[in-house]
């Protein structure tokens, strides 16, 4: 695996095993990690203390970033996938290329089995997601997923 302080040029891939990340100028998983910490440190979290932040690249060049915001009623707590997912759809959608998640200490996280879910509608199985096993695609993340295809070919 390359060393996240190897940023490829514009239009280059970032040439990872998971998968190829086309990165605009001055971006990669360094910058992506960064904005999730970023995130994190706007989460809400004084329930749990556990500040989770996501950060995504966008098929037209965007970070879109999210972070975990809890509720008393614990069930409703809003993980920072879903943050994330809000606010692509809010700043005018586009698919998802490249996610990673955090802890307020930058350590990476993986999302659960709802966040997957959601970040598999809106990347597909091409999504390359930063894991603590290295950078794997959606469709390994989440194998055989269920999506927006099941729901049109079975009409």
């Amino acid at each position: 695996m390359s060393t996240d302080n190897d940023v490829p040029a514009a239009g280059r891939t970032d040439g990872e095993a998971g998968g190829d990340v086309v990165w605009p100028d001055g971006l990669g998983w360094d910058t992506l990690r960064q904005a999730a910490i970023e995130a994190a440190g706007h989460a809400y979290a004084p329930y749990s203390s556990f500040p989770v932040g996501a950060a995504a690249l966008v098929d037209d060049g965007r970070v879109i970033r999210g972070c975990n915001v809890e509720n008393a009623s614990y069930g409703l707590t809003l993980c920072a996938e879903c943050g994330l997912v809000s606010a692509l759809a809010a700043s005018g959608g586009g698919r998802l290329v490249a996610f990673t998640c955090v802890d307020g200490h930058g350590a990476i996280l993986m999302p659960c089995g709802r966040c997957r879910q959601l970040l598999y509608e809106h990347g597909g199985p091409g999504l390359i997601v930063e894991t603590t096993s290295g950078r794997l695609p959606m469709s390994r993340v989440l194998p055989d997923a269920f999506g927006p295809h099941d729901l049109t070919d079975r009409a």
